[in-house]
């Protein structure tokens, strides 16, 4: 919510009337230049927002006394939907006015040129990455992270722990880089391909084997899997995948990064020195951790934590190359994880929506602490 200044007042006086930190309320309002506020300034207070005294017999005036100050102790989005794009954009945009400390930047853009949105919350020093939806009918793993994410910020501002760690702790260590969603072209046609310019759509109904069912579509929209365009053997998964041309699913490209997506998130990778990463997929309930030997020791401790939180089983060695997860583990020598959520046939269906959140959402939170220790 943002208020206007009745009095002057320093940064302590806010914290202490809106029991929050001073760095919640320094990254809600980049402009401060000295921690004292001046009369008639307006300021940001995150998370906190404004509910009527009395909604069954409101005032026939509203004034400032009608509304009391409170924070903000409820999800403020339910992504619990089909999760295309454009949903995910009008969320983002739902958290930003509400917590303002979270910092969005483009990354890049998709073929069609949508945005590729990373969010960044927190201010340390170690560095964690997320990301969903390389995989087009692997919509729900972005309505997951947005749940995750909403769950994080609520926690920030109710000054709530995890596992004995205060969430505020963990801002102050932890930078986490949340990008939900890889592929926005290829989910919007699996879940809004009536969006689409004709000939777009044209082109990828030619490359569905002319159907214009796609829910089996997994590539971005020049028919390029985006989890085999790294670096990693690329040549391997090129030459045994078994389509040699664009498709819905596991055409590895031309050649390693020809897709913007892939660019995208490889620079932000060698741009932000990542300590860990942790890409989400559909579907299987496994944690896939290793590759060919270069991950580091560390990433066995952060796995079975994984596996004691979530019922997930880990699997140190698959035989696959070219993906996200295996080009930073070969590349950084840094733990990575793929980690496959729920079980069934994609795209998974929204009622297993709430088990999977359930289930993994410690697999979220151990990323943060585990850093902390």
């Amino acid at each position: 919510m943002e208020i206007c200044m009745n009095e002057t007042a320093d940064l302590e006086h806010l914290e202490k009337k809106y029991q929050l930190s001073k760095r919640l309320l320094l990254d809600s309002n980049p402009f401060f230049e000295n921690e004292k506020i001046f009369k008639g300034e307006k300021i940001v207070i995150p998370g906190w927002g404004f509910v009527q005294n009395n909604p069954f017999h409101p005032s026939p005036s509203l004034t400032k006394n009608t509304y009391n100050a409170v924070p903000i102790s409820w999800p403020v989005i339910d992504p619990k939907r089909p999760y295309h794009f454009f949903a995910l954009t009008s969320d983002i945009a739902v958290l930003k006015k509400n917590y303002p400390f979270i910092k969005e930047r483009i990354i890049g853009r998709s073929v069609l040129g949508n945005p590729l949105v990373e969010l960044l919350i927190g201010s340390g020093t170690k560095k964690v990455h997320m990301n969903g939806s390389f995989h087009a009918n692997e919509w729900i793993t972005t309505a997951i992270m947005m749940k995750w994410l909403n769950e994080y910020v609520r926690k920030l501002i109710l000054n709530e722990s995890i596992n004995g760690i205060s969430v505020r702790q963990l801002y102050e260590q932890i930078t986490l880089s949340f990008v939900p969603m890889v592929n926005p072209d290829g989910v919007n046609l699996v879940l809004a391909a009536e969006s689409f310019d004709p000939q777009v759509k044209e082109q990828a109904v030619k490359l569905n084997n002319n159907c214009e069912d796609f829910s089996d579509w997994k590539a971005n929209i020049r028919g390029v899997d985006l989890n085999n365009q790294f670096p990693a053997f690329w040549e391997i998964e090129k030459e045994r995948k078994s389509p040699k041309s664009p498709a819905p699913r596991d055409y590895p490209g031309d050649y390693p990064l020809s897709e913007p997506e892939a660019i995208a998130v490889s620079e932000l990778v060698k741009q932000s020195q990542f300590d860990l990463i942790v890409a989400f997929h559909t579907q299987g309930e496994e944690i896939y951790w290793g590759y060919l030997n270069y991950e580091p020791e560390e990433s066995e401790e952060i796995v079975k934590e994984y596996e004691l939180l979530s019922g997930y089983k880990g699997i140190r060695m698959i035989d696959s190359h070219a993906g996200f997860r295996d080009w930073f583990i070969k590349e950084y020598r840094k733990p990575g994880f793929t980690v496959e959520l729920g079980r069934g046939r994609n795209p998974l269906p929204l009622d297993q929506f709430d088990e999977i959140y359930r289930k993994a959402k410690g697999i979220f939170w151990a990323s943060l602490y585990l850093l902390c220790k």
